[in-house]
Formats: structure tokens, C-alpha cells, sequence
């Protein structure tokens, strides 16, 4: 593959009056707003919406947005609605299916969060089913058990506009290593397990590109995930041209083979990598030049096999404190028959460790458009209240979840929790649904504020800086080949608050371009809608 490659109920970019007056009016408006179900195929005829200045401005900044050229060979769908008054002021192909990318994840927190609350935790623990004898000889397996902690890592809570890192990717490994060092553990009679059986292997949900597997964006799913699956391969120019590029990996877990046909290239001239895998291979080849004095280049790679790799990485920090193994690292799986052949006593907990409230991994799922975490979201909400093992299990028992938000039957057709897949489809108005359903929620001020603020923080930090709709716009975006999306809330600078989605499929522009486009229909419908006092008051 060539390469081109707070807390969280803090508000962003907005005071805590100014946010709190503002949800109250969605919430209120929302719970009032039963008979004109926003599911309903009803909708303002344009006829209608032409008699108000604001939305024939704003319709007019729309078409000519989406005509120019790029945009006009695509598909976009476009619905925005008065968050008070409920009335749609602009729909465009708003009950057509789009790929809704990333704009998946609004459906996935919202489920999390209905379906655990706010202040759920995962819990990991450390167990083995026999005894430390006076020697500190363990007798039997060290066994890691992963519920589906996607933060088993080293990053830090609160998420307050960046991700902020603390000791090494391991960090949390280690910091099992250290306890049962703490323990009096020399010695491992028997394996490091490493149990990920909570769920079915089912590494990579359906719809999935195999390109996206080498990546991090696109590591394999499973009940353990220590450092997002994923390690570092960072490349570095050697001293002299043609001198073979060094590289290091962290972590170290002495799982993959790198294969480093890396060379040197003369001072100034471009950059050319590209880096390759099969699936199911542990061979990474990387190859192409790297000029001399160049910085080194950090590749994040996904890992496909995560309770293996993690097995080994425990291993090795074990090793590290002095704790001898005498079997082998190895990884237990669902349907696995060791664990039907396993009966042990009552188990030995060693060490656990309990992940940052579900409020807290929320934020940074929607900020940062983490895929990994939203697909275990998704799996271990299911779980937890359904007992489901399975995608299909899973996302059967999130549909149900969307009736009660008052979607429309066919509105939302999705196989996985992230947006990664390509089989997922969902209408504007499903998503301005789920928005408005949200606001509804005793946790729908901070499903808003996890939301990227334009301008300010997240995946919209660098987006309409300097415009009107900078700091007005909370919204999650998605990318993909050919898809681009925006949906979310905004408050115009008359102050009239509105939910709305933005999605477009099958263009060819590059995802700058689209996000211009994007971008201009955000800025418009901050700087143009707005009706008069009196209308709002007959409404």
C-alpha cells in the first residue's frame, strides 16, 4: 500500500449558562414536539419555506455550493430543522440513503449511553486458577481477562482538546506485570493467557476494506485492546545516501517481523514509502527512500491479532521483573475448547483494573472519531443488557434502541458501531432524529458537548476558524473514500438553535475539498437562518 498517508461535562468554546439555556430550550421544545415526530415523511413544502427570506437565502448558498464542480456529479443529503419549533427550514434528498461514515458513531454513543449511563466502568482483571506456594511459584496459567476496555493504555482522563499521553503505550500492562511481581510471583508453572472470549472473533466487522486493516484506524476488534491494537513503526533516515532507514517499534512485544528495504535518499528529495502486509501475516515489509536529515516518520500500525499480540507484550514485561515462565503466551478465544475443558475453583484475582466512566471514553470517541472504541461500545452495551456475543446479536438489539428514539423503520441499516463499514446506510433525517432524541436525555448535554467544536477542539479544530459558525457548531464529522458528513447541533448568530446532517456520497473530491463544501453550508446556515420573534412565538 503506498503511503499518503475534562471532564466530560466540560463545554467547549461556549459559557456553562449560555450551554445549560440552550439545552433546556431543545430538551423542553423536544418533549413537547410528539406529534410532529421528526420520522414523519411530512415535512414544509418548498413552497412554503420560499416565503421566509432566511431560508431562501440560505437554500440559495446550498445550490450553488452543491453545483459547482465536484459537488455536482455526487449525491448530498441535506436536512436541517429548528430545534424549538421542530419545522424543517431546508430539506434536500433528507429520506435517501447516504454512507454515513463516521456520522455512525452520533447512533453508537447515543446507544452506549442509554444503555449503560454515564457513569458505567469495564473491568479487566488478573486471575489464575491455582496458588502462589511459599516460593513464589504460581501453579497453573496467568490468565488476563479483557471486557472490552478500550483504554488499556496510556492516555489520560479527562479528554481536554487534545489527547494527552503518560508514560509508555504499555503502560497499562505494566502495570499488571508490576502487581503480580507485587504478589510474590517468581515463577509461572504454566501460560500467559491472554482472554479475549467475551465476544466471537470477529476481528473485522463486515464492510470493512482490506486496506484499512494495515492501519490503525482499522485494527481488528476484540475484548482486549491495549494501546488501541495498535504499535508504532517509526522510520529514520540513515547518515549517509543509500544507507539502509533504521526503525524502532513501540511497543515491543517480539510479535511481528519488520522486512526493512528502506534507503537512504539524497538530502531535500521526497519522501517515498510504502508498506505492505498480508492479511494474516506477521511479515510488515516497508520499502522506498527517506532523505538524510529528514525527521523521523512514525506509522501507526493496526494489529490484527490483539489477545495474541497481547499475551506475548505481558510476557515480556513479566520477564522484565524477573517473573520466569515456563509455558508460553497464547490467547483464548470464544468457541476456544479449552474453555469448555477449563472448570477452575473459584478465581484467584491477582490485580484489576477499572476503566474511566463510559462518559469519559464518549467524549474522546466523538472528538477524536476513535473507530475502535465505538465498535466496542457498541459490543459491550449489547452485551451487557442482551448478553450478545455477536455483531449480528448486537446490532439486532441496537435497532431496537432506535424505534424508542422515534426512527423511522429502514431509516438506519448498520453493520458496525464506527462508520468504517461500507454496508452501513442512514437518511439525514435519521440522524436528526437521533439528535433530537438525545436532547431529550438526562445525558444529552454531554453527548452534545463530546461533539467536535468548530474551530476549537477535536476533529473540527482546524475547520471554519475565523467564520461565523466557529464555536456555534457542535458536529461529528465522517470521512471515507468518495463519503464525506457533518451532523450535529448549531446555534445561528440570531441565536435560534437547530439540529442538522449534512451527507454526501459518490464524489470524487479529495476530502479538503469536501470538507470546504461542508464547511460552506455549516457557515450559511449559522449566518442566515434565524426567523422573526413573531414567528417563533406563533409556532
Amino acid at each position: 500500500m503506498k503511503l499518503n498517508q475534562k471532564s466530560p461535562t466540560r463545554l467547549f468554546g461556549c459559557t456553562l449558562f449560555y450551554m445549560v439555556v440552550l439545552a433546556l430550550a431543545w430538551k423542553t421544545a423536544a418533549q413537547t414536539q410528539s406529534a410532529r415526530s421528526l420520522n414523519s415523511r411530512s415535512g414544509a413544502t418548498g413552497s412554503k419555506l420560499a416565503e421566509r427570506a432566511d431560508v431562501a437565502r440560505f437554500r440559495k448558498r446550498v445550490e450553488i455550493a452543491l453545483a459547482s464542480a465536484g459537488p455536482d456529479k455526487g449525491s448530498w443529503g441535506v436536512l436541517v430543522t429548528d430545534a424549538v419549533t421542530g419545522q424543517a427550514l431546508y430539506e434536500h434528498n433528507a429520506d435517501n440513503y447516504f454512507f454515513p461514515a463516521s456520522n455512525t458513531k452520533l447512533f453508537t454513543t447515543a446507544f452506549a449511553l442509554a444503555t449503560l449511563g454515564p457513569d458505567y466502568r469495564v473491568r479487566t482483571s488478573i486471575v489464575s486458577a491455582g496458588s502462589i506456594d511459599a516460593n513464589g511459584l504460581l501453579n497453573g496459567d496467568l490468565i488476563l481477562i479483557g471486557r472490552g476496555d478500550a483504554n488499556l493504555s496510556n492516555r489520560k482522563f479527562p479528554y481536554d482538546r487534545r489527547v494527552e499521553r503518560d508514560g509508555g503505550p504499555e503502560k497499562a500492562l505494566a502495570e499488571f506485570a508490576d502487581a503480580v511481581a507485587a504478589r510474590g510471583v517468581k515463577e509461572i508453572s504454566g501460560d500467559v493467557v491472554a482472554d479475549d472470549s467475551l465476544f466471537q472473533s470477529e476481528r473485522f466487522p463486515s464492510g470493512w476494506a482490506i486496506d484499512d486493516m494495515l492501519w490503525s484506524y482499522g485494527a481488528a476488534v476484540s475484548a482486549i485492546a491495549v494501546n488501541d491494537n495498535a504499535f508504532t513503526l517509526e522510520l529514520r533516515p540513515g547518515t549517509l545516501t543509500s544507507d539502509p532507514a533504521t526503525y524502532a517499534l513501540n511497543p515491543v512485544a517480539d510479535y511481528y517481523t519488520i522486512e526493512n528495504l528502506i534507503r537512504t535518499g539524497p538530502r531535500g528529495s521526497e519522501e517515498q514509502l510504502a508498506v505492505a502486509r498480508e492479511p494474516g501475516s506477521r511479515l510488515i515489509r516497508v520499502s522506498g527512500t527517506i532523505p538524510v536529515g529528514g525527521p523521523p516518520r512514525r506509522l501507526t500500525i493496526g494489529i490484527e491479532e490483539p489477545a495474541e499480540y497481547t499475551a506475548k507484550l505481558l510476557a515480556r514485561l513479566l520477564d522484565e521483573r524477573g517473573v520466569h515462565i515456563r509455558g508460553s503466551p497464547r490467547a483464548l478465544h470464544a468457541g476456544d475448547p479449552a474453555l469448555a475443558a477449563t472448570n477452575p475453583p473459584a478465581e484467584n484475582i491477582l490485580a484489576e483494573h477499572m476503566s474511566p466512566p463510559l462518559a469519559e471514553d464518549i467524549v474522546l470517541t466523538n472528538k477524536n472519531s476513535e473507530n475502535l472504541h465505538a465498535e466496542l461500545l457498541l459490543l459491550v452495551a449489547a452485551h451487557e443488557k442482551a448478553g450478545a456475543t455477536t455483531y449480528e446479536d448486537a446490532l439486532k438489539f441496537e435497532s431496537q434502541f432506535f424505534k424508542t428514539a422515534g426512527i423511522a423503520d429502514g431509516d438506519v441499516v448498520l453493520s458496525d458501531g464506527s462508520g468504517l463499514s461500507r454496508k452501513n446506510l442512514v437518511t439525514p433525517r435519521a440522524i436528526v432524529q437521533m439528535l433530537r432524541y438525545a436532547a431529550t436525555q438526562p445525558w444529552g448535554e454531554l453527548y452534545r458537548s463530546s461533539l467536535p467544536v468548530a474551530g476549537e477542539d477535536g476533529t473540527l479544530s482546524e475547520r471554519m476558524k475565523n467564520t461565523a459558525a466557529a464555536s456555534r457548531v457542535f458536529a461529528k464529522t465522517g470521512t471515507l473514500g468518495h463519503v464525506n458528513s457533518l451532523s450535529g447541533y448549531a446555534t445561528t448568530v440570531l441565536g435560534t438553535p437547530l439540529l442538522f446532517s449534512i451527507l454526501g456520497s459518490n464524489n470524487s473530491l479529495h476530502a479538503q475539498d469536501a470538507n470546504r463544501i461542508l464547511d460552506a453550508i455549516a457557515v450559511a446556515m449559522v449566518e442566515e437562518l434565524g426567523p422573526a420573534p413573531q414567528m417563533r412565538k406563533r409556532k
